[in-house]
């Protein structure tokens, strides 16, 4: 698994990021709406890298795309949320459910430091041959083992060991597979 990155502190509501999410944002919304080849292939251009047989279903949504890497293989299934301040590593052969969210970006805990609107990112890596079930969140700065699966529903908080079931909200070891 690779090192935690936090970000340094910055602020999305800068005229660049506005607008960046903007572009991206009506990239998503047309797939959404025809989810046909090119369509697919301009969401795709979008990430630092995508590998062979990849396919995503409608609905797929991101902010900016240029910190998402794809491994070989990779299937996200409708109504995927990625909010990518920070990098998203996917490794080959990983099965995306429906409705899964995967969230590098934090804010301040303090009430007093949150009103600067400022935001923090931690990274996110899967590792190959991952499953996360339906409805599974999972938060900044977490790392999934390669050959893990992430029950439906589940809230991933800390990292996931490899060849385990975990489950639950917080997400917990069920047992290794």
């Amino acid at each position: 698994m690779k090192n935690k990155q936090i970000s340094a502190p910055f602020n999305s509501l800068t005229a660049e990021y506005i607008q960046r999410r903007h572009q991206v944002h009506e990239v998503c919304r047309q797939f959404k709406r025809s989810p046909s080849k090119g369509n697919l292939a301009r969401l795709k251009s979008l990430f630092s890298r995508t590998g062979d047989e990849v396919f995503i279903e409608a609905g797929f949504y991101c902010d900016y795309g240029d910190k998402i890497s794809l491994g070989h293989r990779v299937y996200f299934n409708i109504n995927c949320t990625l909010l990518d301040g920070g990098r998203i590593g996917i490794g080959d052969d990983c099965l995306i459910g429906p409705n899964v969210q995967i969230l590098t970006i934090n804010h301040a805990l303090a009430p007093a430091e949150r009103l600067k609107k400022t935001n923090f990112c931690s990274d996110i890596d899967i590792g190959n041959n991952v499953w996360i079930g339906a409805g599974a969140i999972i938060l900044p700065g977490v790392n999934i083992g390669s050959g893990s699966v992430i029950g439906a529903g589940s809230v991933v908080s800390k990292d996931v060991a490899e060849n385990c079931l975990y489950a639950g909200n917080p997400a917990r070891k069920i047992r290794q597979l």
